[in-house]
């Protein structure tokens, strides 16, 4: 099946199958293994209006990383798109791990050319801990090799308005009769909310929220949420939860910004599932990819990078948590595995709009939206043993220092949360 994406164009018919081959760039037309997987479309960079950034500042745009080829250039293609829209800036692709350009090198071109100031956002979806720690620990390893340096570091995509919309728009086509032939109602649909899944369970709680806003006032039958890899539901069992309702379609969404191997993965166990159960529909949206409302919420956080107006909610972040349950009141020292430097970012609850004059990475205190005054001294050991044991247990990863980015992760075949109780057992431990 193929489906065009609002504010997208297509040159393609209808009945062309999405698993034949194209020759053409990964930023222009996404292809997908599923022939029901719904198409991204040809990207219009000319229609994108941006608002303009205050300041000339290089920004760093740090994907997660992929062995997949495809997903790779995904991250590649998008920055590239979005320096198409601005050239008044370098935009430097960057990745944290599995691929190449490393995040050092990426600093290293920044350094090269003879900026010293330098907006650095996270390419990711929600704020576990590759956005908390991994990258900031790779921004400190370079602020050691480049002191003269300062790093800006912004926020994650997260839950936005725009977001939202983008789903809700590619799940409207779903109703038009060329992609529901059969004219199934919204009440005889679910909907299949499905994300990366992380040892974080603020981060995690955060994609039951996406999915739960998603479903309310779409009269769909309901939404269940599942997760392809470390917390649960698995997605089997999202599908067996799913089938509980007696669907007459189930739609599954993966909550993911590019290709890879785990998006992959999820259209493989939809396939497995489409065998088992052939009397219920299914449908495979696609990951997000190049969509003209990630490039407009990006733009948003380089501005809050250049402004100083970065915030993040860490209440329920299981890291400030276990240090205030350890000292049994709020002025504590917040511990992060990484070395303090001159990047910073601001840390706030939701609700509190105050900033910081430090802006970037982490600030010397969070303000809470409390009647009394809560001082957070923040204490940022080398990033060593600790982080990188948590690091390995949450996601069987392990380091190999003496790789030059200092960030080598050997992704084994293991998953030690493969049971719940294991999961349940573990998941809030620090580290």
């Amino acid at each position: 099946m193929v489906v065009s994406s609002d504010n997208l164009s297509s040159n393609q018919p209808a009945n062309q199958s999405s698993d034949q081959p194209s020759n053409q760039p990964a930023n222009q037309y996404f292809h997908f293994p599923q022939t029901d997987a719904v198409q991204v479309d040809c990207l219009n960079e000319e229609s994108i209006a941006l608002p303009q950034l205050p300041m000339q500042r290089p920004v760093l745009l740090v994907g997660h990383g992929t062995r997949d080829a495809i997903g790779r250039q995904s991250l590649i293609d998008f920055a590239n798109a979005y320096q198409a829209m601005d050239q008044s800036r370098p935009v430097v692709p960057c990745f944290l791990e599995l691929t190449e350009p490393t995040i050092q090198e990426g600093v290293d071109r920044c350094v090269a050319e003879g900026y010293t100031d330098l907006s650095v956002l996270p390419i990711l979806l929600f704020a576990a801990r590759h956005n908390k720690f991994d990258v900031t620990n790779e921004l400190d390893r370079a602020r050691q090799r480049h002191p003269q340096v300062k790093f800006h570091y912004g926020r994650h995509f997260g839950i936005t308005p725009g977001l939202l919309e983008l789903w809700r728009s590619r799940l409207s086509q779903l109703d038009q009769p060329e992609w529901n032939p059969g004219a199934i109602a919204r009440e005889d649909t679910v909907l299949l909310f499905v994300g990366r899944g992380s040892s974080d369970p603020d981060a995690n709680s955060d994609v039951y929220k996406m999915a739960r806003l998603l479903w309310e006032g779409s009269g769909y039958q309901t939404v269940e949420t599942c997760f392809i890899g470390i917390t649960h539901p698995r997605m089997e069992e999202g599908f067996r939860r799913a089938r509980l309702y007696q669907p007459k379609r189930i739609i599954v969404l993966p909550y993911f910004l590019f290709t890879g191997a785990l998006v992959k993965k999820i259209y493989n166990i939809t396939e497995e599932q489409r065998s088992q159960f052939p009397n219920i529909e299914l449908i495979n949206l696609p990951e997000i990819g190049l969509h003209p409302e990630l490039f407009q919420i990006l733009r948003e956080r380089e501005i809050e990078t250049q402004l100083g107006q970065v915030q993040m909610n860490c209440e329920m972040c299981k890291f400030r948590l276990a240090v205030v349950g350890s000292s049994g009141h709020h002025a504590h020292d917040h511990v992060h595995p990484h070395l303090q430097s001159t990047h910073s970012h601001d840390h706030h609850p939701a609700q509190e709009q105050a900033v910081d004059s430090n802006n970037g990475h982490h600030s010397s205190e969070h303000s809470h939206p409390h009647p009394h005054d809560h001082a957070h001294d923040h204490s940022h050991p080398p990033a060593s043993t600790p982080a990188q044991t948590h690091h390995e247990s949450s996601h069987g990863h392990s380091y190999s220092p003496a790789q030059s980015h200092g960030h080598s992760h050997h992704h084994g075949g293991g998953d030690p949360y493969a049971q719940p109780e294991q999961y349940h057992q573990r998941i809030w431990n620090v580290p």
